[in-house]
This record gives C-alpha cells, sequence and structure tokens, in this order.
C-alpha cells in the first residue's frame, strides 16, 4: 500500500495487534494504531478538504510545507507528519524480528557507526535525548546514513532526509508497558525491528536517490 491516496487513509498494520508481544503489548498497538495514527489521517485530510492542496501526495505536501498557507502548514505539518512517521514506524517491525541487518545496509552501518551496536546506541541515545515527544530516526541523507532526531510529529521529509527506521518516542508508545521508563522501551523495541524491511527501504532510497525519483514512503511491495 502506497500513502498517495487521496483522501488519504489509515494503512492496516502489516501483522495482528499482539504479534509484537512482549516488546509492545497488545493494547498499546490498538489505541496508537486505531486512535493516534487514525486521528492523524482525519485531521489531514480535514485539514486539505476543498483546497488546491487535496490531490498532492503525502511527501510532496511535506515537502512543500513553505509553500502552503499558514492557516494549512501547521495542520499538515503535524497530521502529515503524524501519517507519514507513523506508516514507517508500523512498516519497520516485525513479529520474530530482531536479528542483525546483512547485505550493503549492513556494509553501511558498519562503515558509519562502526558496528550495528554504534548504530543502537546513537539512535537510542537521539531518542533518550529527545526532550518531550518526538521520534529518533536513521536516515538516508542523500550521501549515506546519518541518526537524527525530530520534535513532535516532524518528519525527516521536511529536510530532504529520506526515513529508512524511525522509533516513537512519545510516552502514547510505550507507557502501559513502561510507564516513564524511555530507556527502557527502547532497549527492548530493537527486539521488533524488520532489518529486511529497513534494507529494502535502504536499497530504494539509493536506487531513488542516484536517479532522481521521489521517495517513496508506503509499504508497496511488502511481502
Amino acid at each position: 500500500m502506497t500513502l498517495t491516496a487521496v483522501p488519504h487513509v489509515l494503512p492496516p498494520l502489516p501483522y495482528p495487534y499482539d504479534a509484537l508481544e512482549p516488546t509492545i503489548d497488545e493494547l498499546t498497538m490498538r489505541i496508537h494504531h486505531d486512535r493516534h495514527h487514525a486521528g492523524y489521517v482525519e485531521g489531514l485530510n480535514a485539514a486539505l478538504d476543498g483546497s488546491e492542496w487535496a490531490d498532492r501526495g503525502l511527501e510532496d505536501l511535506l515537502a512543500d510545507l513553505a509553500l502552503m498557507p499558514e492557516d494549512k502548514r501547521v495542520a499538515v505539518r503535524t497530521n502529515g507528519g503524524g501519517h507519514a512517521n507513523h506508516s514507517v514506524f508500523w512498516e519497520i517491525m516485525a513479529p520474530n524480528a530482531g536479528s542483525d541487518p546483512t547485505g550493503p545496509l549492513r556494509d553501511a552501518i558498519d562503515a558509519t557507526f562502526e558496528s550495528v551496536r554504534g548504530l543502537k546506541r546513537e539512535v537510542s541515545a537521539a531518542g533518550n535525548g529527545r526532550v518531550g515527544s518526538g521520534w529518533a530516526w536513521l536516515v538516508y541523507d542523500g550521501a549515506g546514513l546519518a541518526v537524527t532526531s525530530t520534535a513532535n510529529e516532524d518528519s525527516p521529509l521536511m529536510s530532504g532526509q529520506l526515513p529508512l527506521l524511525g522509533v516513537d518516542v512519545w510516552e502514547h508508545a510505550f507507557y502501559l508497558r513502561h510507564q516513564n521508563r524511555r530507556s527502557d522501551y527502547l532497549e527492548a523495541w530493537w527486539w521488533a525491528v524488520d532489518w529486511g524491511r529497513v534494507a529494502q527501504r535502504y536499497a530504494t532510497a539509493r536506487a531513488e536517490g542516484q536517479d532522481g525519483k521521489r521517495f517513496e514512503l508506503g509499504q508497496e511491495g511488502r511481502p
């Protein structure tokens, strides 16, 4: 499924609500996907309804925020960013995941961060260091891999970075299981990461960066 549908739609979870237990509990998944993410999709469609921006794909909307009138910009930044961020989040997790990456992605990780452990340490530090709500990311910036953090529902796409892996550090993502222990959540979360999906996103980002195409946000081609 892609994220170019107009009106924008909530992508279904690619696994059952309880599939990521014990890393993420079923109730958290239901609330997070069916209420929080659904709310962003609803808010995005409401903000765009009847406007000249209503037929634009999500990636284009986020890339062109500066061109929007101010009364649309804040709502699209929040709701469009929330929709984009959560869609990546669901996509790069899977049950029975957690094995180390391989192939070109592993080579790039080792070259940039020295090891998978080094990457995890930087992403976790970015997540733990985010004051308030937000996200920690592994991105492709056109030249290589980088770790970054964004506030609230800001997307890396807003600054031209292509998200490969993202972890939600809003408390609603982990509070039922971990309460306010964000560091415990981040440590446990790596066991849910589907490195095969991250590798596919990396390959797509590199290929589309080389031939000038837009990066595809959605889950098209997911097995």
